[in-house]
């Protein structure tokens, strides 16, 4: 409609460049995914008393090699990233060890103060994942844990060690949530930059659709007899949900927040014209008639320390997670078993 469209020769290129890279690359299921050439025995690593084989990091592996596939601009492309996910993955999965080793190991040493997830909890998750994953139906939940040679104890165990990894990774996200002011003022003060802003308007837009028998005056018509409305003190979000025929109506015409950069030039060159409170004449298009209004503006410019000051601050509590989680990992790291293959 009003906002700009991919053109339909570039789409069409980019299906057969996607359909071309599907039919090169392998999946990273597959024996040629380079894993059994990397560890010959099948193991990965050993971290404390636990084995991580190939078959674990192929497994995290399968879900994500969609993805990859469809950003991969070619073959080798798509097999570095293959090896650098493997990477991470053997990573990941060599941190979960140590952190729920962290969870278990016992405070002053005293046995009793073990911390322990409480059984109902893991018994509520394998009960959640029957429902979601295998529609409530026993059989076929057993026959998945057949499939990956597991009891349904060591699932069980599995599951728990899941939720003790993320109620660790939380609890590390929490103690990094408080951001100084000085902090924000000077992050703000380097990065200016960042916060430029292009002309926006809060758009909202009544359309008329031009039917078989309608020509540009009737149109031009139908869509200045709901203009006169709005000058004689109508809500145009009224007048929207009474007279306008798109997507939209139901939410009073309202595109929210719209960039210069967004919209077909014929509109606008019309909008950013319009000030606050204004609606537009009629704009004529081959789709039909238009009319535009502007609720609020944004002037193109650095936005304000106001504007942007929670966004800092989120931006700052990430770099201090990353950073205090790195940190965290790299002491359980030191202080663990790990020997990698």
């Amino acid at each position: 409609m009003i906002y700009r469209r991919v053109a339909a020769a570039s789409a069409s290129l980019l299906l057969a460049s996607t359909l071309c890279l599907r039919a090169q690359t392998k999946p990273a299921s597959s024996p040629k995914d380079g894993l059994d050439l990397r560890f010959a025995d099948g193991i990965v690593a050993i971290v404390e008393d636990k084995i991580i084989t190939v078959d674990d990091i192929r497994r995290d592996i399968g879900p994500l090699v969609p993805t990859l596939q469809k950003e991969a601009r070619n073959e080798k492309e798509f097999n570095d990233k293959i090896e650098a996910l493997q990477d991470d993955i053997i990573q990941n999965r060599i941190d979960r060890v140590l952190i729920v080793k962290e969870f278990n190991k016992p405070k002053d040493g005293d046995e009793k103060n073990k911390r322990q997830v409480p059984a109902s909890i893991i018994d509520n998750q394998i009960a959640e994942i029957q429902i979601t994953q295998f529609d409530g139906d026993r059989s076929k939940f057993l026959a998945y844990l057949r499939s990956r040679g597991l009891t349904l104890r060591e699932f069980r165990k599995e599951q728990e060690e899941d939720i003790i990894y993320n109620y660790m990774r939380q609890q590390q996200h929490k103690s990094q949530s408080v951001v100084s002011p000085v902090k924000v003022e000077t992050y703000y003060k380097e990065n200016k930059d960042r916060f430029y802003q292009e002309d926006s308007a809060l758009l909202r837009v009544i359309q008329f659709t031009r039917g078989s028998a309608d020509n540009d005056a009737m149109l031009s018509a139908k869509a200045q007899a709901v203009r006169a409305k709005f000058h004689a003190g109508d809500s145009f979000a009224e007048l929207a949900r009474q007279f306008s025929q798109d997507t939209r109506r139901n939410k009073g015409g309202d595109w929210g927040w719209t960039k210069r950069s967004d919209m077909r030039k014929e509109f606008s060159d019309v909008l950013f014209n319009l000030k606050k409170g204004e609606v537009s004449e009629p704009i004529i298009t081959p789709e039909g008639s238009f009319l535009l209004y502007v609720e609020d503006r944004k002037f193109a410019g650095i936005q304000s320390l106001d504007e942007v000051r929670d966004e800092i601050e989120r931006i700052l509590a990430q770099q201090m997670t990353r950073q205090s989680q790195e940190r965290w990992l790299e002491r359980l790291r030191r202080n663990g078993y790990v020997k990698t293959f």
